[in-house]
């Protein structure tokens, strides 16, 4: 049987990564990867490197030729004061140019990576769902707005014998794979290390695994109906229950020193003048707080019954990224 070819946007990201990782698994089809340059961590994976942005519409042209999926992955995460623009012509200007060479070059599916940060939270811990209507405006923060207009114009763009397309949306991932420490990998390090034992007394969210949402994602390829949306998420947790299971996995005595609100709310704003003097990915933000305290009760029933979506437990995620984060550093 003759192989199908796939491509990779963003697989030097997180999640990009795991997706890469996962997609070694299925015999059936070649792999192919747009690169702005090689970071170097590739090796052993089979895939082929294609040179590409996904700003520089050209090159996409070049590297859809021949594929009938592509998983749109790559997108700007971090956000400066003053980026705004950039993070729009990637994560908005992006993903329109990524649509347009889909069709031209005839490719079958789009999956696109969006965010559970596209959504309004619902009030009184309300289960959420999937969602089809995107507003901006009603969002906080330049990456939350430009996910959900990229996120309306991925769904407004299926058309059934031209592209069909399919749109993940992650919560807050984490796992090994971890190359360029995400904020919640910088987390992850700075409790793991026992020199923090703190915990906080509010704040819950929604933890999954990189590489179940790498599951996820390839499924939605596969199985996925075309203008649907399947969140990729698992159990929301308190930080508390996270920060408490991690010293659990690590080792360390339990945090003896509780922190509420009030005190992280005065600490948030020094934290953020830190972390743009260091240049450390930012942890404890004022919108991180605010993210801590919202509606994070997602559900991935969906994704289960038509995917076959399955997360594991939370521990289990944290025992393998401290592994892997051991590994990595001690080579």
């Amino acid at each position: 049987m003759e192989k199908r070819t796939v491509c990779l946007t963003g697989a030097t990201g997180h999640v990009g990564f795991a997706i890469l990782k996962e997609l070694q698994n299925y015999t059936d089809r070649d792999v192919r990867i747009i690169l702005r340059k090689d970071p170097g961590y590739f090796d052993g994976l089979t895939c082929e490197k294609v040179k590409g942005d996904i700003t520089d519409y050209a090159s996409l042209l070049e590297a859809f030729r021949g594929c009938d999926t592509v998983y749109h992955v790559a997108g700007c995460v971090e956000i400066k004061p003053g980026n705004e623009d950039f993070v729009y012509k990637v994560n908005v200007t992006g993903t329109e140019n990524v649509i347009k060479a889909c069709k031209e070059t005839g490719v079958k599916r789009l999956v696109y990576m969006s965010s559970v940060d596209t959504y309004i939270p619902l009030p009184n811990g309300e289960v959420m769902r999937e969602v089809y209507d995107y507003d901006p405006d009603k969002l906080e923060g330049t990456y939350a707005k430009t996910k959900a207009e990229a996120t309306a114009k991925v769904l407004s763009a299926n058309e059934e014998g031209v592209l069909e397309t399919v749109v993940c949306q992650p919560s807050a991932c984490m796992g090994p794979y971890d190359f360029k420490v995400s904020s919640i990998g910088s987390m992850v390090r700075m409790f793991s290390s026992g020199k923090f034992p703190i915990t906080m007394t509010f704040g819950a969210y929604n933890f999954v695994d990189v590489r179940d949402v790498a599951i996820g994602t390839v499924l939605a390829g596969d199985k996925g109906k075309g203008g649907e949306v399947y969140l990729l998420c698992n159990k929301s947790c308190t930080v508390d229950e996270f920060i408490r299971l991690l010293a659990e996995v690590c080792g360390n005595k339990p945090p003896r020193i509780k922190l509420g609100k009030g005190i992280i709310d005065v600490a948030a704003p020094i934290m953020e003048v830190y972390y743009k003097v260091s240049g450390q990915s930012p942890i404890f933000t004022r919108y991180a707080i605010r993210k801590l305290c919202s509606n994070c009760n997602f559900s991935y029933e969906k994704a289960q019954k038509e995917l076959g979506y399955n997360p594991r437990p939370l521990k289990e995620s944290l025992e393998d990224t401290i592994k892997w984060i051991n590994e990595t550093e001690n080579k």
